[in-house]
């Protein structure tokens, strides 16, 4: 989904965190040496910080859990802390340190202590790594020259995150159970491998198509949790779509609200544990909603649609598609009825996130 030669430089780096390898970020004020705690090993780790010290970098809404963060502070999900490492972290700490799924397993007992960032710009943006990476914002974090497999600047991550370089690989005819009338289009990025889809239902006029924006869910829409309401909002968005006129149903892989399937998968242990959908996604460090609805404006630019009735609950996918350039003539609602397992998901949609009918 993203393009150029720092984009690359993202793509090996996101490709490092997520094997376990180490990486440098750099910014204007100094660079750093990083190993996903997620991802280290015993092996990887005594590699990367033979002496066990380095310290552990993690993200202010975690760090309010271990009292070394204040709320404001961990409202910011790009706000890093730096806990000092101490003899007695070991890596089975560190890990409880940088997964709040394991509290109630593991209580932490401390006391923890802050040190100072030695290159805050490149703390921050080694937080923006992790989540693009779709992996816990945690590191080991060294200061100084050691090897490491690739370099990363934020001027990098940025560019990653602001270019949008999407092509259409191929497309063909696909009926489907709503309509005997559609196309498949896929698209993809030379810099990573989640493939988009478009399905174009009915014949194409004049008028402004029907849209509807889907992030992949597994476990709702092909699994079908009732944990959610991803699987009967995509039905039922292909039959509105098949009763119009024509229109399009973009199918974006942007799992969990952009955090990846892990770690949507935590979120639900969370929730498991009393926390709402919107609180795990800040207990575990992420962003309340961490897609990228620009992807999606690039799709409909490169199907040569600058016009739509979106088909959509969420005010925010309306603001960021007009942001994109693509403008919105209408918004639909999706009506659909709660069931014992989604009431409180969809409350919390409706309350906390702007949700409407």
């Amino acid at each position: 989904m993203r393009g150029g030669t720092d984009g690359r430089n993202t793509a090996r780096a996101i490709d490092a965190l997520r094997r376990g390898w180490a990486v440098r970020v750099s910014a204007d004020d100094g660079a750093i040496r990083l190993m996903a705690v997620e991802g280290a090993d015993a092996v990887t780790l005594a590699g990367f910080d033979p002496d066990g010290r380095a310290d552990i970098l993690i993200s202010a809404a975690r760090a309010e859990t271990l009292k070394l963060a204040n709320q404001l502070a961990a409202a910011d999900p790009d706000l890093p802390v730096l806990v000092a490492r101490m003899p007695w972290i070991d890596a089975d700490v560190a890990t409880a340190i940088a997964d709040p799924v394991l509290d109630l397993a593991s209580p932490l007992k401390g006391p923890f202590l802050a040190s100072p960032l030695p290159a805050p710009q490149a703390a921050k943006a080694a937080l923006r790594l992790a989540r693009l990476a779709g992996i816990l914002p945690a590191y080991f974090l060294l200061e100084g020259d050691g090897t490491v497999e690739t370099n990363v600047s934020l001027t990098d991550i940025a560019a990653y995150e602001d270019t949008i370089h999407l092509a259409i690989a191929t497309r063909a005819n696909l009926p489907v159970s709503a309509s005997e009338m559609a196309e498949i289009v896929a698209f993809r990025s030379p810099d990573e491998p989640r493939e988009h889809v478009a399905l174009i239902v009915g014949k194409r006029d004049a008028s402004p198509p029907v849209v509807r924006l889907h992030s992949e869910c597994l476990t709702g829409d092909v699994l079908g949790s009732l944990k959610c309401d991803c699987g009967p909002q995509l039905h039922h968005a292909l039959h509105q779509i098949a009763d119009a006129p024509w229109g399009v149903l973009l199918y974006l892989r942007q799992e969990g609200r952009g955090i990846g399937l892990v770690n949507k998968l935590r979120a639900y242990a969370l929730q498991d544990q009393g926390f709402d959908t919107v609180d795990a996604n800040v207990r575990l460090g992420f962003a309340i909603d961490a897609r990228d609805f620009s992807v999606a404006a690039r799709m409909l630019d490169l199907l040569g649609v600058g016009t739509v009735r979106l088909l959509t609950n969420n005010p925010n996918k309306v603001v960021g598609l007009e942001a994109a350039g693509i403008r919105v003539a209408e918004r639909l609602p999706i009506i659909l009825p709660a069931n014992p397992h989604n009431e409180r998901y969809l409350a919390t949609k409706r309350d906390r996130t702007g949700h409407q009918l």
